[in-house]
This record gives C-alpha cells, sequence and structure tokens, in this order.
C-alpha cells in the first residue's frame, strides 16, 4: 500500500509499505478515506519531538470503513463507516474507567520515553512518534487501530467524510479547551490560534455558554472565516497589542478564561519572540511559550487558563509568578477523544457544529507532501488539508 512517512527532519515521500494486519483480538484494520493534517505533525516532521525514525508513517485525524476485525472486537463490523480517536486507550485501566482516555496505563508499549521525559507514560497516540507507542499513522491506505471497540464510533449517514473527519481530533480537542474552563454562563472567553482546534475551540465555548468569545490570530483569512462562521470577536496580534486589546474589552477586566490552542511553535511579533525562536532553534529549550505567556497575563484574577496546544518539553521564562499571584486555574492535556466523540457526531448530525469548512485543501495521498506545505506556510487561506488516500 502507499503512505506519506518521515524521511528526516522537514522531508516527507509517499513509499510502498506492507498492509497492517491484525495482531491482537480487539485490533480493527481501516481502509482510510480522509486523514486531515494537523498543527502537531508539524511538531514531529521539524524535529522538535525527537521521537521519529525514517520510515514512520505520519497521520491521526481520520476516518474510514472497517475492513477487518479481531475476534475480540464485538461493537464494530466490517463496512461500519467510522471515525477513529487520535488517542489509543485500552478501556479497561483506571484513567478509562474515570474518562481520563489520553492517560491510559495501557496504550502506550514503549513507555520508556515518555517516562524520563514527564515521569510517566500518558496513552499512545497514533501516528505520533516512538514517544507515543510507535504506531504507523493515518496517511495511508489502510491503519491498524488497537482497541477498535474503544476508539473507533460508527458515523452517522449523511454526516460527509470530510466534515467527520475533525470529530477524530479538532473537535474534541477543541471542546476539551473550553470544557476545562467550566463555564457556567455569561463569560468572555480568549482564543488563541484561530486553526482547526482554535476554530472549535470558539465553537465549543459558545455551545457551553460563554456570552463574548475573542479569537486571537494574525492571519487576516483565518480571523475572517472565524468571524463569519461563528460570530465571534477577533484581535490580530500583528496589528494590535493582545493584552492591551484585551484590557479594553472587558473593561480592565481581563477574560474568565483563556485557551491556548496553539502549541510550542507559536508565533509572535517582536524581540520576545525572537528570543524565544533563537533558543528554540539551539535547543535551549524546546517549546516556545508564547501563547501561554500572553494568555497567563490576560487572565483575569481567579480566572482559567486551559492549555490544549502540544507542549514536549521545557520552557524559558515560564510566568509562574502571575499564575500564582493572581490565583489562575491551570489545566492542560492530551484529548480524552472517547470521551467526547459521541456526543459530538451527535451535535453534527444535529447540526449545532459544522465542521465541514474546516477542510479547505482536499488532496490526494500522492500530493500529501506539497499539502503539508500548502498548511505549514497557510498559503491559499488553508485551514487543513485532508488527503483521501483512496483517490485516484
Amino acid at each position: 500500500m502507499r503512505a506519506l512517512c518521515w524521511e528526516g527532519v522537514g522531508k516527507l515521500a509517499v513509499r510502498d509499505v506492507p498492509e497492517p494486519t491484525i495482531r491482537a483480538d480487539r485490533d480493527i484494520v481501516v481502509k482510510v478515506r480522509a486523514s486531515s493534517v494537523c498543527g502537531s505533525d508539524l511538531h514531529l516532521i521539524n524535529g522538535y519531538l525527537p521521537a521519529m525514525r525514517e520510515g514512520d508513517i505520519l497521520g491521526h485525524e481520520f476516518m474510514g470503513e472497517v475492513v477487518e476485525t479481531g475476534p475480540g472486537v464485538q461493537r464494530l463490523k466490517v463496512g461500519d463507516r467510522v471515525v477513529v480517536g487520535s488517542v489509543v486507550a485500552c478501556g479497561g485501566c483506571w484513567y478509562c474507567r474515570t474518562e481520563q482516555y489520553s492517560l491510559c496505563d495501557n496504550s502506550n508499549p514503549q513507555p520508556v520515553m515518555a517516562e524520563k521525559l514527564w515521569g510517566h507514560s500518558p496513552a499512545g497516540i497514533l501516528g505520533y512518534s516512538h514517544a507515543a507507542g510507535g504506531y504507523s499513522g493515518s496517511h495511508a491506505e489502510y491503519i491498524r487501530v488497537p482497541f477498535g471497540d474503544v476508539g473507533a464510533f460508527k458515523v452517522p449517514d449523511g454526516v460527509p467524510d470530510d466534515a467527520v473527519v475533525f470529530a477524530s481530533d479538532a473537535m474534541p480537542t477543541g471542546w476539551m479547551g473550553a470544557d476545562f474552563c467550566d463555564l457556567k454562563g455569561g463569560e468572555v472567553v480568549a482564543v488563541w490560534g484561530a486553526g482547526g482546534v482554535g476554530q472549535m475551540a470558539a465553537r465549543a465555548a459558545q455551545l457551553l455558554g460563554a456570552e463574548r468569545v475573542i479569537v486571537i490570530d494574525r492571519l487576516p483569512e483565518r480571523l475572517g472565516t472565524a468571524s463569519e462562521r461563528l460570530g465571534v470577536e477577533t484581535i490580530n496580534y500583528a496589528e494590535t497589542d493582545v493584552l492591551e486589546a484585551l484590557r479594553e474589552m472587558t473593561a480592565g477586566r481581563g477574560p474568565d478564561a483563556c485557551i491556548e490552542a496553539v502549541g510550542m511553535e507559536s508565533h509572535d511579533v517582536g524581540p520576545i519572540y525572537a528570543y524565544d525562536k533563537a533558543k528554540q532553534t539551539a535547543r535551549m529549550q524546546t517549546d516556545r511559550p508564547t501563547s501561554v505567556r500572553q494568555a497567563i497575563m490576560a487572565a483575569r484574577k481567579g480566572g482559567t487558563v486551559s492549555i490544549v496546544g502540544v507542549y514536549g518539553g521545557l520552557v524559558d521564562k515560564f510566568p509562574l509568578g502571575a499564575a500564582m499571584n493572581k490565583a489562575l486555574v491551570l489545566r492542560m492535556g492530551q484529548m480524552h477523544a472517547q470521551r467526547y466523540i459521541p456526543m459530538l457526531l451527535d451535535r453534527i448530525a444535529a447540526g449545532e457544529i459544522d465542521p465541514g469548512y474546516l477542510a479547505t485543501h482536499p488532496m490526494s495521498l500522492e500530493d500529501g507532501a506539497r499539502g503539508y506545505e500548502i498548511f505549514e506556510k497557510k498559503e491559499d487561506g488553508c485551514l487543513r488539508t485532508v488527503l483521501h488516500p483512496q483517490a485516484a
């Protein structure tokens, strides 16, 4: 079969690779119909999460058709159209039983690196390096999904592939970002990042009761899409001082909750960003915490900062004093896909959320490397490139 593989830092190529097979009783094999690129993939491609090996298959946000099931699979059958959460979870450990699926004890078969980096190993993630289990990813014609009964969900009739694919990752990540804010109704929520996750976080905040949502980015086309599609307010950080603007928009108080949906390669303008980028390039810090710093400084006293952008290691100049003295609540983590996906599928089917507009650039698998280039450089108004491995 054909698959889009990592060939070294900044290099991708489509290769012929062996088709996946059932390895365990609870495995399923899925014929991939749509597989979206994701901003967190760029961290792998660009070498900021140094656990990739040449030939690793990328991709973790996907949907498709079940073509084979292990003998222990009971909820799914061959022919089912499914969306699959990117986080692998066993469904039976203490973390899974308490719906903290991204912390599963049993789904990362290569936990040593994660334990050294983070103290404990979280769950495995499909297509997300050997620190997350070494699983092959979804930018391929077929993919093996461990614990298929737990991680794959039947798609409602009538929901297009290029819409439901985002229920795999962008939607549950965004929803968890808003869920972390513990909204009661009437709040002001600021969201850093107008990509797929940021826009889904903004929509989730609206549905959970926020009175106002303010989205922060620098790309006019993304901000325009967020304003047009979601009715949110926007700030262009390339033109406006974010902290000053948020104070003015909230009568000096600051947002009740701040959602960071950017991650370790966050961008900004000015000398602090240049300092962060230089330190990251020299590997004197692994991540650029620009957006996290702003969120902490912007949040009102006693507010919440929710971090769902991906971070992997160490950062410099973290405003711990501001977080402590303002009594902020900090919540963060990889998304608990299996907790949110069934509810999100219901909301898509009911028309409450329409993520299909995120799929601005549908492409064939053979054009995957170019698709990532368009996505990374944010060319042509790209929100997400969605690859179609079955396309001719």
